[in-house]
């Protein structure tokens, strides 16, 4: 369960792909492409995220440039393809459709400039002339009609391929406070049949061949129609904090906190501060430069330049997060700034997410709906911790020098075992005083009800040969946890030590450790000493302290060789002082099992002794 979700918005980064881009008049487009052609520098952190690995980059600009990358950092967390679903390509359905709002009808577009009842309305209720009533670039719009605005104090109100009304004016002739006024009244003008998406207030200062648009920039939304993220969020008490536009997009509803942007560096200067703040609930960004400085004006320098910008923050973003954390990056549709339209590009958009939950690699695949965003979001913040069923003892293990069974882990894992034979088991290791029983993931509720906390429920993930993905392994130690296991013996993946992969094994057992731990149970990481040279099982040994375990263990049993006196001797003097030694193979009788013991093994894994 998190406690701070922090939602990041690149506005307008889009990843091509979108199956009914042609019916938008935007097949091919893909603004990750282009970013991409116009750099051959990494992006490590984005690629962390594991922005170059999400399923159907085929565009050649990008299985170029990944070609390129003499190395891709190992993935972090989880990452997947979105398909909009709402019937537009713009900030506000696309920020509704996050939020779990699908629009099924497009909003209103006006491609020949607004009726001239809506504009003669707009004269009547701001008193003054109009000009343009076009679509038009906002940088050109003021270029080709600001002085005669300046002349004349009529306003410039124009349009895009979006469904925005915009009104533009010299902050010299309509201060900015009666131009917010204009553009409230123009926001209750446009309702019904024209209920535009946002009406933008454009303020712009300078002389003529110089007029430049300010930070003055206002968006007054349309109310979103249906309950959404933020609504439930809020209602339910947690805090939703906007940074940027957010705030403007949802016309100001079911925000606690408004953190206004200039720019996408103060964007992302205030989300490295919120890392500092101590909040619960909903941070949310939006760093609209990518989509109005340089997408709209197919800037394709600009737009790599700010990726990288963004890409350098996110990795001092990543060290400052905390344990129960949970980072969101995904876009509200695409603008291409490679081709020869400036409006938005209706295109599929990235989702990364690191963090409580998901602090292991995971390929989500493509899914439907910029609306998992908000299921993410309010999974991770309401869905209550997993308690566990059964309070098995923890810990608890204090070895009786008189009896050498007070050091084993009584196992049976035999394919061919029953729920009588582990009640047996478990009957047998409570008289013999032993360490723990060790049973297959199957029975651990068996055992569990049959100890009744007489004894310690130890079971096996990843077993017996460890290649499972990390992700499958933590979900096996977590559900063992929750039915009652309080030690975890766990197989590395040897296939990854061969490959000479060994920041991945340390990835794995840290990953593996840390959830365990989150339960209150012990991690015995075995290693398989069997398939191991010196200089690897050497290099385990660091990497099992380091990573947090509680034991290294030195067999499953089921590989051609058990546990050797030299390799316990040996894994006792290599391991730090916080690691703890369980011999385990090949254990039948006291003599031996004494002899592991001496030669320093805390713990003996035996199915008879």
């Amino acid at each position: 369960m998190a406690k701070r979700v922090f939602l990041v918005v690149l506005d307008s980064f889009g990843i091509g792909g979108a199956s009914d881009a042609a019916s938008f008049g935007d097949e091919g487009s893909n603004t990750l492409a282009a970013v991409l052609s116009d750099s051959d520098r990494p992006f490590p952190n984005l690629s962390r995220m594991g922005l170059l690995n999400i399923d159907g980059h085929d565009d050649p600009r990008i299985t170029s440039y990944i070609a390129s990358q003499e190395h891709l950092p190992p993935i972090l967390g989880s990452y997947a393809r979105l398909i909009e679903l709402s019937a537009g390509k713009d900030s506000t359905t696309g920020h509704w459709e996050m939020a779990g709002v699908i629009s099924s009808k497009p909003l209103p577009t006006y491609p020949d400039g607004f009726p001239e009842d809506v504009i003669s309305r707009l004269r009547k209720i701001t008193g003054r002339g109009i000009l343009c009533n076009k679509p038009y670039s906002g940088t050109e719009v003021i270029k080709d009609f600001g002085e005669e605005h300046m002349k004349t104090g009529d306003l410039i109100v124009y349009t895009s391929a979006d469904s925005v009304l915009q009104i533009a004016a010299h902050e010299d002739i309509v201060p900015l406070e009666t131009l917010y006024g204009y553009c409230r009244e123009a926001r209750e003008l446009m309702t019904g049949e024209h209920a535009v998406g946002r009406v933008i207030a454009r303020p712009f200062t300078g002389e003529k061949g110089s007029f430049t648009r300010t930070a003055g920039r206002h968006d007054f939304s349309l109310q979103c129609p249906g309950t959404n993220m933020l609504d439930i969020l809020k209602e339910t008490g947690y805090d939703v904090i906007s940074v940027g536009k957010i705030y403007d997009l949802f016309a100001g509803r079911s925000i606690t906190e408004a953190i206004p942007t200039s720019s996408n560096t103060e964007g992302i200067e205030k989300l490295l501060e919120m890392s500092d703040r101590d909040f619960s609930g909903l941070c949310y960004v939006n760093l609209v430069d990518f989509d109005m400085k340089y997408g709209h004006r197919n800037d394709i320098p600009g737009y790599a330049s700010a990726m990288h910008e963004f890409d350098d923050a996110l990795g001092k973003f990543l060290s400052l997060m905390r344990e129960d954390d949970l980072l969101i990056i995904t876009a509200d549709h695409g603008c291409d700034p490679s081709t020869e339209s400036t409006d938005h590009s209706r295109e599929n958009v990235p989702l990364l997410i690191y963090g409580q939950g998901y602090d292991c690699p995971h390929n989500l695949g493509v899914l439907a709906g910029l609306d998992n965003v908000s299921s993410t979001v309010l999974t991770a913040l309401m869905t209550s911790p997993s308690k566990r069923i059964f309070t098995p003892p923890v810990f608890s293990n204090e070895p009786d020098p008189g009896n050498i069974m007070s050091r084993v882990d009584l196992t049976n894992l035999k394919v061919t075992a029953t729920e009588d034979d582990i009640r047996d088991l478990v009957r047998r290791a409570v008289s013999e005083g032993c360490a723990s029983v060790c049973v297959p993931p199957c029975f651990v509720r068996t055992a569990s009800e049959e100890s009744a906390g007489r004894i310690a429920i130890c079971t096996v993930i990843g077993f017996p040969n460890g290649y499972q993905t990390t992700s499958v392994k933590k979900f096996e130690a977590l559900e063992a946890c929750d039915n009652g296991a309080s030690e975890i013996d766990m197989v590395i993946n040897v296939n990854m030590v061969k490959s000479v992969k060994l920041d991945r094994v340390a990835d794995e057992i840290k990953v593996i450790a840390d959830a365990v731990h989150s339960r209150g149970a012990l991690l015995k990481v075995i290693i398989e000493t069997c398939y191991l040279t010196r200089a690897e099982k050497l290099a385990l040994c660091h990497i099992v302290t380091v990573q947090g375990a509680d034991f290294i263990k030195t067999s499953t049993g089921f590989g051609p060789a058990g546990a050797t006196i030299e390799d316990v001797s040996f894994m006792r003097k290599t391991c730090g002082s916080s690691v703890r030694v369980k011999a385990a193979g090949g254990i039948r009788d006291k003599e031996t099992a004494t002899a592991m013991v001496e030669a320093g093994a805390d713990r003996i894994g035996a199915s008879r002794l």
